[in-house]
């Protein structure tokens, strides 16, 4: 299913009404009817909106502390958690946009990572026998059928092999890619409807947000994507873990489907699970800092990564490594953006934010072109302060918040593969200081990016770079004497004479033409007007017929002149 081009390719007309009216009454009832009444009155004849009992605005007036951005938070937390699957996940999605949203905003979405109803095996057996094509005892000697995790695009179970291999067995929900695509759609109709009225709303970027949501779900929803993912990372770790610090799972591509998803089960201690990390500490702390060199130098020379790295993705595991699992969202950044990022890490060990604006501007999206040097000024401040401090000394929310203020503030926006990098580096953060680790990541860059810098820019690379230009040039010498030739015969059959031909200004030409053909039939039927008057001469007119003709045959020419004339200027 590509939800991108349903989302691009969306109507006013919204198929599923029905979905549409439940959809818009539980936002309407929970304190979004003002919005969501705006424009849709035309496409749900016969509709009643419900009302809400306590807007938003009252709400915020009968309370001390005026947070708005808390307000919409909880009540559309309440909105997502009745609208199911769908929602829910788009409201998980919002837990981690630090970049838009305060965070008494950030902590009510993140309740909905508890809030998706479990299924048990029994009630999904059929469909796994169908997607797999056998029957479960084929392929399964057991299975337990309560769910080891939940989440609202899959279902996670814990299951034994006939040959033994304790495996996970994950499964997608039932239904929810027709769900998701029909709540997709009417999200971006929403989101287009209030955006078209708020200038505020449109500039937060919903529909932006959507359209990454949809981007996302893409590869969330085939389970044939996250067994590549897996396998892809496994093989870029295999050329730099040269101590097999991290340990990837086996995919079973055998049971492997778009809907199912069969993979070794880790065993070990989950890092979310803190009590029990803790006895561990101290032999994970090495090779943790390792681990996170590690993942600079997979990002930074590969440009590919685990994007979703938080305490419940890190399993310690029973042989001393590091285990990591959920293959669903990965981060990518191509050559280019590799070597603008690198460039301006550069750049802030070594403080110069002169350099390190103007290689963000290369990346980054904007309408119109910002004051460079106040730019300068507000990156200068918003990032010294951090610029030295190790992970335990800084919030990295904190730090994206104040990143993301100051590019709002000159209408910049940060491109999604760089802040799918910032989310994972947050994600990463918060693992570490979750099992009480720390680690001076400036330093570690500080002390390697000569290295990270030349393996960036490897003689492989150079090689590569010099081939394609060779290619290039040699086409070009190809193609070049055969332009030249035929250049000179046209010139030649043309006497040696330029053709100059003005392009761009058609338009202005011709309405400057036109209002002269104006000009020119108005003074002619001027003429002939007044010719017919000096015709009339002296004597008085009492009657129509007393009128010479030749009066009427020169008034009949002038207004010919004025209608083809004013003709000419309907062309403009």
């Amino acid at each position: 299913m590509n939800l991108i081009k349903t989302g691009l390719g969306i109507t006013k007309t919204i198929r599923n009404a029905a979905r549409l009216r439940e959809i818009v009454g539980v936002f309407a009832k929970h304190g979004f009817d003002e919005f969501v009444s705006l424009g849709l009155s035309s496409n749900m004849p016969g509709f009643v909106l419900p009302k809400s009992q306590v807007r938003i605005k009252e709400e915020l007036e009968s309370k001390l502390e005026n947070d708005l951005q808390g307000s919409i938070g909880y009540r559309l937390r309440l909105v997502f958690q009745d609208l199911g699957p769908a929602f829910i996940k788009f409201g998980q999605m919002l837990s981690s946009r630090e970049d838009l949203f305060d965070q008494s905003f950030i902590n009510e979405m993140k309740i909905l990572r508890d809030k998706v109803k479990p299924i048990f095996f029994s009630e999904i057996r059929e469909k796994v026998e169908k997607d797999l094509g056998k029957k479960i005892e084929d392929v399964f000697r057991e299975i337990d059928e309560t769910p080891l995790g939940t989440a609202s695009i899959g279902v996670v179970y814990k299951a034994i092999l006939v040959d033994g291999s304790d495996v996970v067995l994950k499964v997608k929900r039932p239904n929810i890619d027709k769900m998701i695509e029909t709540d997709f759609r009417i999200l971006t109709f929403l989101a287009e409807k209030i955006e078209s009225v708020s200038e505020e709303i449109k500039f937060l970027g919903v529909s932006r947000i959507i359209h990454d949501f949809g981007l996302s779900l893409q590869n969330e929803l085939n389970f044939n994507s996250e067994a590549l993912n897996c396998e892809r990372l496994k093989k870029n770790l295999t050329r730099h873990d040269k101590e097999n610090i991290f340990y990837l799972p086996e995919i079973y591509r055998e049971y492997t489907t778009e809907d199912v998803l069969v993979m070794e089960r880790l065993k070990g201690v989950p890092f979310s699970n803190q009590k029990a990390i803790e006895l561990h500490i101290e032999s994970l702390k090495p090779k943790l800092e390792k681990g996170v060199k590690l993942f600079l130098k997979t990002f930074l020379k590969d440009g590919y990564f685990h994007a979703d790295l938080h305490g419940g993705n890190f399993f310690y595991l029973d042989d001393g490594n590091i285990g990591i699992i959920d293959f669903g969202l990965m981060g990518s950044l191509g050559k280019k953006g590799r070597k603008s990022f690198i460039a301006i890490i550069y750049s802030m060990i070594t403080f110069n934010y002169e350099n390190l604006v103007f290689e963000f501007l290369d990346v980054a999206e904007y309408e119109s072109i910002p004051d460079v040097d106040s730019l300068i000024i507000d990156v200068r401040d918003a990032l010294s302060p951090y610029i030295g401090l190790t992970v335990s000394q800084i919030d990295f929310s904190i730090l994206l918040q104040t990143i993301m203020k100051t590019l709002k503030n000159h209408q910049i926006f940060l491109p999604r593969d760089w802040y799918i990098v910032f989310r994972a580096l947050m994600t990463l953060d918060g693992a570490g200081k979750s099992i009480g680790f720390d680690v001076d990541i400036y330093g570690l860059m500080e002390e390697d990016i000569q290295d990270i810098i030349k393996n960036t820019v490897n003689k492989d690379d150079l090689i590569e770079e010099a081939i394609w230009s060779a290619r290039d040039f040699l086409s070009i010498t190809r193609l070049l004497p055969r332009h030249i030739k035929w250049f000179t015969r046209t010139w030649a059959k043309n006497g040696y004479a330029f053709d100059l031909q003005l392009k761009g200004h058609e338009q202005p030409m011709q309405n400057i033409t036109s209002a002269l053909i104006f000009l020119s039939f108005s003074m002619l039927a001027s003429i002939f007007i007044g010719s017919g008057v000096l015709v009339l001469g002296g004597e008085p007119i009492h009657r129509w017929q007393s009128i010479p003709t030749l009066t009427w045959i020169f008034w009949a020419m002038a207004a010919l002149s004025f209608v083809r004339g004013f003709s000419a200027v309907r062309k403009i």
